[in-house]
C-alpha cells in the first residue's frame, strides 16, 4: 500500500505543478517526511492521507487507488 500512496501523491503533485515543499506546507508536514512518503519509505497514517488529500484537493480514496498504468497491476496479474 505505501507504493500505491507514493505513486498517487507524486503523480497528482506533478499534475498540479506543486513542489514537494509546497505540498508539505499545505499538508502541515516537513518536506523530508513527504519525501519518505513519495519514496514509499514510510507508511503514512490515515490522518496523513487525509491531510495530503486535502492539500491536493482530492478524496482520500484517490490516493489509495491503483491508476490503470501502475506496475503493481502487472504483478497482480502474474506478469513480471
Amino acid at each position: 500500500m505505501p507504493e500505491i500512496l507514493a505513486w498517487n501523491v507524486r503523480r497528482l503533485r506533478h499534475a498540479k505543478g506543486i513542489t514537494q515543499e509546497e505540498l508539505a506546507h499545505r499538508a502541515g508536514m516537513d518536506r523530508s517526511y513527504l519525501g519518505t512518503i513519495e519514496r514509499a519509505e514510510h507508511k503514512a497514517t490515515i490522518v496523513m492521507v487525509g491531510r495530503l488529500a486535502a492539500a491536493l484537493s482530492v478524496l482520500p480514496s484517490d490516493l489509495l487507488e491503483l491508476p490503470p498504468n501502475h506496475p503493481y497491476l502487472a504483478r497482480i496479474a502474474g506478469n513480471p
